[in-house]
């Protein structure tokens, strides 16, 4: 049996859905107009140098495009958050930021009425993977500057769900908790939540037979990677959710019940673009292309036409749950700027990564590029867990490892077996593709 936020919105017809659309946009469209000195002069710079320019979802596509190099530009000039706030500062009440895994990180606020919104599009994604007021929901996070743990934790609230934090504690400490708590559902990364089911194997705690049915996963790309959802699964013996968000954009995205092997993106909230990421041209609706956002019910701190760097291949079927949503087929693709070329072999690390994770006796792992003699070289770090004792059979599955990289990725790799717990563990966004100087 699916859950629905707003059964009306989400099975309803698309026509409906873009008159919706058109609606929150142009409302928020004027307001930002008039209260955001970043978006006037943006969009004035544009030839936009009237509101009532903007007439129609059609209009809308004459805005320019929106990067996050913009932004944090704005906030380093106008110090500490910028010339994107639509309102007064006393009307914020949250403060969050991005990681800064690509930089200086972008400072957000909100007011009470955009929190709300936030939450409202958490609530979305939990009723899409069928949690409610029944559930018991463990969130296997410490609470800091990024939001999207925050946006959880209260719309898990608001949905009714017990929720059972886990701040401050070391992974054993949070498996108990789980277990004797009773917990129906994970919130965390999927790194951490194959670091939860490794700690668990080390301490003979048989997640399986756990209450645990369902593990969302958040913060980085990893549940829609094949091989990686399937660990999950097997890990825990409990169905594997993915949920994609942005601290600047929102609650973009989640995997409904019937798993179609892609994510739902809440049109009813954003409006959703596929461009060319080198030319910035709109691509046809089947084209992989970068993910463009506008969100539509987030005035204090609006983005329009954002660039996310997200790649993506859109597919407007109505899916299996009944949903009218489009998906992103097989998720969040990659990255524009992760890729990598080795010896004119474009890669993504995800693509590395679903090999990987294939073979259950490869605990971490770490991608290194490096340069000799003037070509790049990639070593990808294995470290086997300690049920491997023989060093042939070690050596049997790195070789295959190489092996597959060269059939199916066309991909020269060597591979290094590294002792057992000398790769660096994540309970937040992994990083495991090094450029060595």
């Amino acid at each position: 049996m699916h859950i629905y936020f707003d059964e009306t919105i989400e099975k309803g017809n698309r026509a409906n859905l873009r008159e919706l659309q058109a609606k929150k946009l142009l409302d928020i469209f004027h307001k930002v107009y008039e209260n955001s000195q970043f978006y006037n002069t943006k969009w004035k710079s544009a030839g936009i140098k009237d509101a009532r320019l903007i007439k129609s979802i059609e209009d809308y596509f004459k805005l320019p495009l929106t990067t996050k190099d913009e932004l944090v530009k704005d906030q380093a000039k106008n110090p500490p958050f910028g010339t994107n706030l639509c309102v007064p500062l006393r009307d914020c009440i949250r403060m969050h930021q991005t990681s800064g895994t690509t930089g200086r990180p972008l400072r957000i606020l909100d007011t009470s009425e955009s929190w709300e919104w936030w939450l409202r599009c958490w609530s979305i994604v939990y009723k899409g993977a069928g949690v409610g007021a029944d559930d018991r929901i463990y969130m296997a996070f410490s609470f800091g500057p990024f939001i999207g743990f925050w946006s959880a934790y209260e719309a898990a609230e608001k949905i009714g769900a017990l929720v059972i934090p886990g701040g401050g504690l070391q992974t054993r400490a949070r498996i108990e908790a789980i277990v004797e708590n009773g917990a129906t559902v994970l919130v965390c990364t999927p790194t951490y939540a194959l670091r939860l089911a490794e700690v668990a194997a080390d301490h003979d705690i048989n997640l399986v037979d756990s209450s645990v049915k369902r593990v969302m996963c958040a913060g980085e790309p990893g549940a829609n990677i094949p091989a990686t959802k399937k660990r999950i699964e097997d890990s825990w013996g409990a169905k594997c959710f993915d949920h994609t968000g942005m601290t600047e954009v929102g609650a973009i995205g989640f995997e409904c019940e019937s798993q179609p092997g892609g994510i739902h993106l809440i049109e009813s909230e954003f409006l959703i673009e596929v461009i060319d990421p080198k030319t910035g041209e709109p691509l046809s609706e089947a084209e992989k292309g970068e993910l463009v956002i506008t969100n539509l019910g987030r005035y204090s701190m609006p983005v329009f036409r954002y660039r996310t760097g997200d790649l993506v291949k859109l597919n407007y079927a109505q899916c299996e749950c009944g949903r009218i949503f489009v998906r992103a087929d097989g998720g969040i693709l990659g990255r524009a700027d992760d890729m990598f070329v080795v010896r004119g072999i474009n890669i993504f690390p995800s693509a590395v990564e679903n090999i990987i994770r294939q073979y259950n006796e490869v605990e971490e792992f770490r991608i290194e590029i490096y340069k000799e003699r003037e070509m790049k070289e990639i070593d990808i770090k294995l470290e086997l867990n300690p049920y491997v004792k023989s060093p042939d059979i070690a050596s049997l599955i790195a070789q295959s490892i190489v092996d597959e990289l060269q059939t199916k990725l066309l991909l020269t790799a060597k591979t290094t077996i590294v002792r057992y717990g000398s790769l660096p563990r994540f309970d937040m966004k992994a990083k495991r593709c090094i450029i060595c100087d």
